[in-house]
């Protein structure tokens, strides 16, 4: 049996960590590193139950996993001698050239840094997490779990843009996809749930979380998913528009004078319902709309507007659709959002139980009716588990493959 796997998120200004039993899905230890290169730097760390923080500079990346790896000496596990057996990491964008977990080598962080065109905002941050791993572990598999690998075999009707072909093969512009370990992770999980072959199931996964993105999937295939050259497209999300017509662009350039790099950061920290009504937490949201705040109610209509658009699609698309999963922090905590999104659709098979549906329960659940032609679930999503699992197959008796070409 491997040990335990050491899976790493690296973001732009924090670090999510997880030590995790691969094999029995729990998870050893946990942590959060935030406000890297402040002077108000966080750790919080879970080890077996118990939390504790350190507070104080954190100058960089290293520093960070420095300090968290501190921790799990000062809770009682020194990482040194826990046999991990690999290192997992989140990397957002892998383009064309990764679609499946990699492990990782001098050339493949030159690739990771180089696809950093397309995802200015993430990739930089998880080549620092990388090198940074590499060397506190520098004699263990280190492993990329791509973002956008799941959406690689998205038809090409469907990841293809209608514009110049020649512009977007030089500047590799197409529909890639994201949150792809999520709605890979989730929809396995119901197949399990239902106790069925997962080739045999059409799905609708939502991923609702501050960021947000749905996909549709035949046999386990993805045939298409709202997110594509970036995270920007798709769903509207706490702070980033989702769909918009490409002229708002342009039109800000001209009228407000707004450079590229001002509407960038409109559009992905400025936006969605935090551009509409000054908050992105649905707590807050839900707070504001009770209180009566007309902007808080627009908010939430546009945004279960464009959901229901999306699950509209995917019906068409898929043909015959047998289940319906949410996930992530709104999908599996905001009965409203659930209850908003799949309002009236009976007609179409679709059935919520009111009472299953608010339900306080933590594990992936039915919540549609027995008599709704579509299932209809909740399922809590694990990527750091996906993660974990995927990089264990490096361990030294594992059955990895190595970088593709």
């Amino acid at each position: 049996m491997n040990g335990p796997v050491l899976v790493i998120n690296s973001g732009s200004s924090s670090i999510k960590y997880q030590l995790i039993d691969a094999d029995g899905g729990e998870a050893i230890a946990s942590g959060l590193v935030e406000r890297i290169g402040e002077p108000d730097g966080v750790i919080g760390h879970r080890y077996r139950g118990a939390d504790s923080e350190h507070r104080g500079p954190i100058a960089d990346h290293a520093e960070g996993l420095r300090l968290a790896f501190a921790m799990f000496a000062e809770a009682g596990m020194d990482l040194a001698s826990a046999g991990i057996a690999a290192v997992g990491h989140r990397v957002v964008h892998g383009g064309e050239v990764f679609y499946r977990p990699t492990r990782i080598t001098a050339d493949v962080v030159a690739e990771i840094s180089r696809l950093s065109a397309l995802a200015p905002l993430h990739n930089p941050a998880n080549v620092v997490g990388i090198e940074s791993a590499m060397r506190v572990f520098p004699d263990v598999p280190h492993v990329a779990v791509f973002d956008t690998a799941f959406f690689h075999t998205l038809p090409a009707e469907a990841r293809t843009y209608a514009i110049d072909a020649a512009v977007a093969a030089a500047h590799g512009v197409r529909r890639y996809g994201f949150h792809g370990t999520s709605h890979e992770y989730v929809s396995g999980r119901v197949a399990e749930v239902l106790g069925r072959d997962n080739a045999e199931l059409n799905q609708i996964v939502l991923h609702l979380g501050n960021g947000a993105s749905a996909s549709a999937i035949a046999g386990g295939r993805a045939m298409d998913t709202s997110m594509g050259l970036t995270p920007l497209e798709g769903l509207v999300m706490g702070t980033r528009s989702g769909d918009i017509d490409p002229g708002i662009v342009m039109h800000l350039r001209r009228s407000a004078d707004l450079d590229v790099d001002a509407i960038d950061d409109l559009l992905n920290r400025g936006s969605g319902l935090k551009g509409l009504c000054g908050v992105n937490d649905f707590r807050e949201l839900r707070r504001l709309i009770d209180g009566g705040d007309g902007a808080a109610r627009l908010a939430y209509d546009v945004y279960i507007h464009r959901l229901r658009k999306y699950i509209g699609a995917y019906l068409v698309t898929l043909g015959r659709v047998d289940t319906i999963a949410f996930t992530a922090g709104v999908g599996e905590n905001a009965v409203e959002v659930r209850a908003d999104a799949l309002a009236g659709l009976e007609a179409l098979g679709i059935e919520i139980d009111l009472d299953r549906n608010a339900a306080k329960d933590r594990a992936a659940r039915v919540i549609s009716t027995d008599s709704s032609r579509v299932t209809v679930l909740v399922v809590p999503t694990n990527e750091e588990l996906a993660i974990a699992r995927a990089a264990r197959r490096f361990a030294p008796d594992g059955e990895g493959d190595g970088p593709q070409r």
